[in-house]
């Protein structure tokens, strides 16, 4: 009996897990501005730790080079990860800190066309998905079965979007919440 190539690759299974909350006011606009997490860091960062635990052990660990994952990624027994510039938040340029109310076109409205309506002097929605589908394609060369990947709201759906777990129309409501884990296939 002759057996393909492709039947002998398993798939490799990538655990995404987002940071937990952050500590700033409601609506502010992040992206990639290293803020600070919430004093219920602790609380929120066991439960995902927990939730983790049914996914371990894991042949890499990578991680968003920002603060609030690598806190999340160290607490939940990983000081060491794979760091990496790909898996970060979208850049939203002029938007970052600002308040909603600072922010044109309204947040509504660039959530409706996000992959039409460029942020201003910062990353275009297309630019950064194809950021992290490059760190997609290159984890795909690896010679691993399971993987996890500390990143951001933004990053996991840009996976989402990879694997075809839900298309654009539909992305947003897709958000993984803070601490939250995601489970894709390459």
């Amino acid at each position: 009996m002759k057996v393909k190539l492709h039947e002998l690759i398993e798939d490799m299974e990538v655990i995404m897990i987002r940071h937990t909350s952050v500590d700033i006011p409601p609506g502010t606009c992040y992206g990639q501005s290293d803020v600070p997490v919430r004093d219920t860091f602790p609380q929120e960062a066991e439960q995902t730790k927990r939730n983790l635990k049914s996914y371990e052990p894991f042949d890499a660990v990578y991680c968003s080079p920002l603060t609030r994952t690598r806190m999340l990624a160290e607490y939940c027994g990983y000081p060491e990860p794979i760091f990496d510039d790909r898996i970060k938040e979208i850049n939203f340029g002029d938007w970052e800190m600002q308040p909603p109310e600072k922010i044109y076109p309204p947040t509504s409205e660039w959530l409706e066309n996000y992959m039409n309506i460029p942020t201003p002097n910062g990353e275009d929605f297309p630019v950064f998905y194809r950021r992290v589908a490059g760190f997609l394609d290159e984890l795909r060369t690896k010679d691993f079965r399971r993987v996890a990947v500390f990143s951001h709201g933004g990053g996991l759906l840009c996976a989402g979007l990879y694997v075809g777990m839900f298309g654009e129309k539909e992305a947003w409501n897709n958000l993984v919440g803070f601490g939250g884990i995601q489970r894709i296939e390459l």
